[in-house]
């Protein structure tokens, strides 16, 4: 009996010590959302945008009220556990019609140059607080330019930017909107900054086709950006840009090296053909798997070794080849118009690479950018816009506010939890639950 009274209070002892670890936890919890949604507001006040792109659509749509909250739950759906325009208005009991009207307030050309002001903004003040310290200093602030490209799913009604195009995440030919991304990678990745973004239209049928190659993109996207940089007055030394084997093209990296007197580093084909300095004929299968080439270990990366090798081709002439292999990786091979910048460089410029893909991930699956049912080209403009510079608020929080202590999916995590218990009125949110 005394065994049986022992056992029946050890459980209940349990069962208290679980409840009040259980509340203890959603009381943290909370206080996390809270933490990470004033700091996504700090994010908003550092970047200007109540003062600026909000104050326009409020002049637009001649609101009586602030939307500054409607605006950033569109920005950020995922925070308040919604994917489309249309959840989140059940779910924050607003007009159904509230997301239209805001995303239809601008005409494209204002969205895409809110963008551009951003980003401009954003480098100009990094560069102007970098530029008079040491040499030391400024090279670990060094500017990468990356392009990519990434087809977004368009369901419902289609626009006239919807088309078929090849998307490397579902490796076939899907139906969608493809857009093209320039970003700015400061330093290692302390910051990503969107610069410009162009969506590309489908190819018409017939002569005056009115579209683009996503390579002319780029190159007037670049071209314009520093541009653009220039007339700010920022004296920025030679860019140097990154892409993957999509924009490997002989007029593109010729037009960086002798127009913008840069550097465009690419992954190459095994299908490419060059001619080694000592007459061989190689081509890029050769490199991937062949073994006879001056290898060298690499000091930053443990196990990686990498070659470096001058070649010709007939397409693109002199060039500079480097070979990477890492371990527990596929070998590759990566190059760029014949230059003199050190092969270790090169290697860092290229590893900056993938935050651009990140910035894709977290457009597609943070932030449900494909979930969007707005069928007014103008609004999908916005759409589009609004969601990359959502993507470039968390990150801006994640690594400069929380100094990369937290992530943004903890941020997501957090708040789409415990939103209703947040208390944040510039917002919107006043903590009800």
């Amino acid at each position: 009996m005394i065994q049986t009274r022992r056992y029946a209070h050890k459980q209940a002892k349990t069962i208290k010590r679980r409840r009040l670890n259980a509340q203890e936890r959603h009381e943290r919890r909370q206080r996390q959302a809270q933490r990470d949604i004033e700091a996504l507001r700090q994010a908003l006040d550092d970047l200007g945008l109540p003062a600026d792109l909000v104050v326009e659509i409020e002049g637009r749509l001649r609101a009586q009220k602030k939307l500054l909250g409607k605006i950033f739950g569109l920005m950020c759906p995922t925070l308040f556990g919604c994917r489309s325009a249309h959840e989140l208005t059940r779910v924050r009991g607003w007009d159904k019609n509230v997301p239209a009207r805001i995303l239809g307030a601008l005409p494209k050309r204002s969205w895409l140059k809110r963008l551009r002001k951003l980003g401009h903004d954003v480098l100009s003040a990094l560069w102007c607080h970098v530029e008079s310290m040491s040499h030391s200093t400024r090279s670990r602030w060094q500017w990468t330019w990356a392009v990519d490209d990434s087809v977004f799913r368009k369901y419902g009604q289609d626009l006239e930017l919807v088309g078929k195009w090849y998307s490397g995440q579902h490796k076939r030919v899907v139906s969608g909107i493809d857009g093209v991304l320039v970003l700015v990678v400061v330093g290692d990745g302390k910051l990503v900054v969107p610069v410009d973004f162009a969506v590309r239209r489908p190819d018409p049928q017939g002569p005056g086709a009115r579209c683009r190659t996503k390579l002319a993109w780029v190159q007037v996207m670049l071209d314009q950006s520093l541009a653009a940089l220039a007339r700010r007055g920022l004296h920025l030394p030679a860019p140097m840009a990154v892409a993957d084997s999509w924009f490997s093209d002989s007029k593109l990296m010729g037009h960086v090296s002798d127009v913008l007197k840069g550097t465009l580093l690419v992954q190459g084909k095994s299908t490419y053909a060059f001619r080694l300095a000592d007459g061989r004929k190689v081509h890029g299968s050769d490199l991937i798997h062949g073994d006879a080439w001056p290898w060298r270990q690499s000091l930053d990366a443990p196990g990686c070794r990498y070659a470096r090798l001058h070649a010709s081709s007939t397409t693109y002439g002199q060039v500079t080849l480097l070979l990477v292999d890492k371990p527990g990786e596929d070998r590759f091979y990566l190059f760029c118009l014949a230059t003199e910048i050190r092969a270790t460089r090169l290697l860092r410029v290229w590893s900056r690479r993938h935050l651009i893909e990140q910035v894709f991930r977290t457009l597609k699956h943070l932030l449900a950018t494909d979930t969007c049912q707005i069928h007014s080209e103008d609004a999908y403009y916005g759409h589009l816009v609004l969601r990359l510079i959502a993507s470039f608020v968390l990150y801006y929080t994640s690594r400069v506010l929380f100094k990369g202590h937290v992530t943004m999916d903890e941020m997501i995590f957090n708040v789409q939890h415990h939103w209703s218990s947040v208390d944040c009125q510039e917002l919107e949110l006043y903590g009800l639950a």
